[in-house]
C-alpha cells in the first residue's frame, strides 16, 4: 500500500487496479475489495443503505459527485469546493474538495474519523441537491491475481465460480513460496512451462524391468516413458502410451505462471521435488514407502540425505485392498515431521476404504468432482474421504478436464504438450497445491492443522455426491483468508460420546451439544463428524437441528447397503449464533437393520 498524500498520518489509500482483470471468460465480475478497521463504531445504523462503505467495513473517506450539465459545479472547481463546504456545513461535517476527476466528477475528501452515519448524511445532503447526478464513495480496489498464462482460461478447475478450487482469492496473499511438494509419481519429463519450479527429487524404482531405464535407483527422476506392450503386465491387457502422469501433476500444482505461456499452478511459487516409483505396469509399495519416508526427511538406506526436504506430498496413485501397516507406519512417521501428506481417493466408483493409501489415516483423501460441482462418474467416495477437489471429466468433451503440463511422445519423450486428463489423480494435486498455501501463508501450522483447515473452509458443493465427498469442495480463498486471519481454521471442537441406540423403522432419536464461549455466528462450513455403527447405512436420515430450531438436512435415505457412516458433513451455519444447544437428530426409515449412534461433534 502506499499513503495517499492527502490525508493525515496514517490513513492508508490501496492502489486502484484495473478491474478489467476480474472479466476473464467465466470469472465473476465482481470486484474484490482490500479492507481496514474503521476509525470509530457507529453509533446507529446509516441513512443510505450500501452507499456509506469504501469496502465492507471500512467507512468511506471520499466521495465522487457527479454534477449535472450546465451546473456551475460540473465546471468550476471553487463552486464545487464551495459547495462542498456548504453541504458539509448542514451536515456537521467539514469537507474539501480535492480535485478533478478526469470524468469531470468531483472528489470530495470527507475529514477524520466519520462513522458511517455521519457519512450517509452527508450523502443525503447531495442527493437532495437537483444538480447532482450523482454521489457515490471511493471505493478502495485490489487486483485481482488473474494469471497472464495464455491457457489460463481454459482453467475451469481454478477459477470458476461454480466449481473451482477459487484461486485468484487466495493468490493476492500467498502463492506458496518457500514450500516444496514432493510428488511421487512417475517422474518428471522437461517441460519449459514448470523447470524453474523443479528441484531435486529421486528415482526410487529398484526394480529395472519397471524401471525401464535400464538401471534401478539413482538420482536421476526422470521419466522415460511407461509405454506398455499388449498383455505385458497382466494377460489381456491392451498396450497403452505413455502417460507422463507425474509431469501432469506437477503442472496443476507449480506450473511456472505469469510467464506468458501455458498454464497457470495451483502454488506457482511452490517448488516440485520429483520422487520417481511408478514405471512400467506400476510400482511397489517398498519403492512408495521409502520415497514417502525420504521427501519428509527421513533416512533411507543407500540413498543421499534430502536436501529438499517436502512440507507436503501428493500421492495420485493407488491399488486395490486397504491400508497396510507397513505404509502407515511410513506416513505417520512423515506426518510426524511435518508434512502434509495428500492422497487421491481413487478411480473405481468404489468406497475408498477399500483402497490404498486413500484409506490410510494422517491423509487427506481427495474425491473428484467435474465441472458442476459433482462427484465425477468415476471418483471413490465414503467416509475415509476427506474433501473433493476439481478431477474434470472428458467423456462428453475433453475440456471439462484438467488441463496442465504433458510431452507428445507415446513412449519415449517427444515434445513438450499440454492435454486435458481427468481423475483423482488431477484432484489431489489442486489439494496439495492449496496444502502449500496454506503451509507458505502460516508457516507454524502442523498437518492436522492444514488438513483442519482445509476441511472447515470447504463449501457445499454445488452438484452431487452418492456415497460422500467428505467436507465438501476445497476452497482456496476461504482457507488462506482463515490461516492470515480473518476464518475459523477449525480450532475449536465440541464432542458427544453419549452413545444413543437407533431404532430400526421408528422415531428419530437426538443427541445434543451445547456450544459456549464462541463470539458471534457459526461459520459458512460449520463440520459435523459423525459415527455411527449400522448394518444399511442407506436407511439414515440425518439432520443437525441449530439453536433456534432450524434444520440442515445431512444426509437423506438412499439405496447404499453399506456398513456404518463415519463422517464430516459441511454446512453453511452462518446464519446461525454459534452459542447454545445443536442437536444431531437421526432416524431409521426402513425396515430389517439396526445401529448406534457413537458419537458425534461440531467443529468451528
Amino acid at each position: 500500500m502506499r499513503t495517499s498524500p492527502s490525508r493525515t498520518a496514517g490513513r492508508k489509500l490501496i492502489s486502484v487496479a484495473a478491474v478489467s482483470v476480474a472479466l476473464v471468460a467465466g470469472m465473476t465480475s465482481s470486484v474484490a475489495v482490500a479492507q481496514a478497521p474503521s476509525a470509530k463504531a457507529d453509533t446507529a445504523a446509516p441513512a443510505v443503505a450500501g452507499a456509506t462503505e469504501a469496502a465492507p467495513g471500512t467507512v468511506a473517506e471520499r466521495l465522487i459527485v457527479g454534477y449535472k450539465s450546465g451546473a456551475a459545479e460540473a465546471t468550476s472547481n471553487k463552486a464545487a469546493d464551495a459547495d462542498a463546504a456548504a453541504k458539509g456545513k448542514e451536515a456537521g461535517e467539514s469537507l474539501d474538495f480535492q480535485r478533478r476527476l478526469g470524468s469531470g466528477a468531483a472528489l470530495v475528501d470527507l475529514g477524520d474519523d466519520l462513522t458511517k452515519t455521519d457519512v450517509a448524511d452527508v450523502i443525503s445532503e447531495y442527493r437532495a441537491d437537483p444538480q447532482v447526478a450523482y454521489v457515490v464513495p471511493d471505493r478502495l480496489n485490489k487486483a485481482l491475481a488473474t494469471p497472464n498464462d495464455t491457457e489460463y482460461t481454459k482453467q475451469w478447475d481454478l477459477y470458476e465460480s461454480t466449481a473451482g478450487m477459487n484461486l485468484p482469492g487466495a493468490w493476492d496473499k500467498t502463492t506458496g513460496s518457500g514450500v516444496t511438494v514432493a510428488v511421487i509419481d512417475t517422474g518428471y519429463v522437461a517441460h519449459s512451462d514448470l523447470a524453474a519450479n523443479i528441484v531435486g527429487g529421486y528415482d526410487f524404482i529398484a526394480d529395472t524391468t519397471v524401471a525401464n531405464d535400464g538401471n534401478g535407483r539413482d538420482s536421476n527422476p526422470a521419466d522415460p516413458g511407461d509405454w506398455t506392450a499388449a498383455g505385458e503386465c497382466a494377460a489381456g491387457d491392451p498396450a497403452s502410451t505413455s502417460s507422463w502422469h507425474g509431469t501432469h501433476v506437477a503442472g496443476t500444482i507449480a506450473a511456472v505462471t505469469n510467464n506468458s505461456k501455458g498454464v497457470a499452478g495451483v502454488a506457482y511459487g511452490a517448488k516440485v521435488s520429483p520422487l520417481r516409483v511408478l514405471g512400467k505396469c506400476g510400482g511397489y509399495d517398498s519403492d512408495i514407502i521409502d520415497a514417502i519416508t525420504w521427501a519428509s526427511g527421513g533416512t533411507v538406506s543407500g540413498v543421499p540425505a534430502n536436501t529438499n526436504v517436502a512440507k507436503v506430498i501428493n500421492m495420485s496413485l493407488g491399488g486395490g485392498g486397504a491400508c497396510t501397516s507397513a505404509t502407515q507406519s511410513a506416513i505417520n512417521a512423515a506426518v510426524n515431521r511435518g508434512t502434509t501428506v495428500v492422497v487421491a481417493a481413487g478411480n473405481s466408483n468404489a468406497n475408498a476404504a477399500n483402497y490404498s493409501p486413500a484409506s490410510c489415516n494422517n491423509v487427506i483423501s481427495v474425491a473428484a468432482t467435474n465441472r458442476a460441482g459433482s462427484r465425477s462418474y468415476y471418483s471413490n467416495f465414503g467416509s475415509v474421504v476427506d474433501i473433493a477437489a476439481p478431477g474434470g471429466e472428458t467423456r462428453t468433451v475433453e475440456t471439462g478436464g484438467i488441463l496442465s503440463t504433458l510431452n507428445a511422445g507415446t513412449s519415449t519423450p517427444g515434445s513438450e504438450s499440454y492435454d486435458y486428463y481427468q481423475g483423482t489423480s488431477m484432484a489431489a494435486p489442486h489439494v496439495a497445491g492449496l496444502a502449500a498455501l496454506v503451509k507458505s501463508a502460516s508457516s507454524a501450522l502442523t498437518p492436522a492443522q492444514i488438513e483442519s483447515a482445509i476441511k472447515t473452509n470447504s463449501r457445499a458443493l454445488p452438484g452431487t455426491c452418492s456415497g460422500g465427498c467428505g467436507a465438501g469442495l476445497a476452497d482456496a480463498a476461504k482457507t488462506v483468508q482463515a490461516v492470515t486471519g480473518g476464518g475459523s481454521t477449525g480450532g475449536t471442537t465440541f464432542t458427544s460420546t453419549t452413545a444413543l441406540s437407533i431404532p430400526d423403522n421408528g422415531a428419530a432419536v437426538e443427541s445434543s451439544i451445547s456450544v459456549t464461549g464462541r463470539t458471534g455466528n457459526a461459520p459458512s462450513a460449520l463440520q459435523v463428524g459423525v459415527d455411527i455403527t449400522h448394518t444399511y447405512r442407506g436407511d439414515l436420515v440425518l439432520d443437525l437441528v441449530a439453536p433456534d430450531g432450524s434444520t440442515y438436512r445431512l444426509k437423506s435415505s438412499s439405496s447404499d447397503s453399506a456398513d456404518n457412516l463415519v463422517t464430516t458433513y459441511s454446512v453453511n451455519a452462518s446464519s446461525e449464533v454459534a452459542n447454545g444447544t445443536w442437536m444431531l437428530r437421526v432416524q431409521d426409515v426402513a425396515a430389517a437393520d439396526t445401529g448406534r449412534l457413537n458419537s458425534w461433534q461440531l467443529t468451528f
